[in-house]
């Protein structure tokens, strides 16, 4: 049995699903169901401190529905560090794949912000993003984890950023 729980954020309301086992999704919707477990507050409470700037790392069971290649790139973009991106073309070596195969698996995260996706960029530029407002939600949660806009004119390779003030989020 799946249940949900939305959670107010600064990039929208947001709803975390999960059996009780595993989050299975989360998005950008107001659809709580069932009687919320103790995997959903943990997601809360978790989700709120990334959003206070105080976690670096999620620490929560996920099953994300989807292909071979889909987990393989979801895995890959679990290793980026916070503060740091990487380009659809270096997942892509990573996970023995095309760059626009990733930029698919992106697209299809099922669990967004827990599996990084916002954290793949183009080679020259900031790419797409498919969760809450578009692009401005990616800046927003770049800029949340230290990352100067600035910066993603020369993606290659790892990047680390300097910290900055984050503006407000315009929900």
């Amino acid at each position: 049995m799946i249940a949900a729980i939305a959670i107010d954020s600064p990039v929208g309301r947001l709803t975390v699903s999960a059996t009780t086992e595993a989050i299975v999704a989360i998005g950008w919707r107001d659809e709580p169901v069932g009687d919320p477990n103790g995997l959903l507050h943990e997601a809360r409470r978790q989700l709120e401190a990334y959003f206070a700037g105080q976690l670096q790392v999620f620490d929560l069971p996920l099953a994300p529905a989807g292909s071979r290649h889909d987990q393989l790139v979801w895995a890959a973009m679990r290793q980026i560090p916070r503060g740091q991106t990487r380009s659809y073309g270096e997942l892509a070596m990573e996970a023995g794949s095309g760059p626009r195969a990733v930029g698919a698996a992106c697209g299809r995260n099922p669990i967004p912000i827990v599996i990084p996706c916002h954290r793949v960029v183009a080679r020259h530029g900031i790419g797409g993003y498919s969760g809450g407002a578009g692009l401005p939600t990616k800046r927003w949660l770049l800029q949340l984890e230290g990352g100067d806009m600035g910066s993603l004119a020369s993606v290659g390779g790892a990047r680390r950023y300097p910290g900055k003030t984050v503006a407000v989020y315009p929900v």
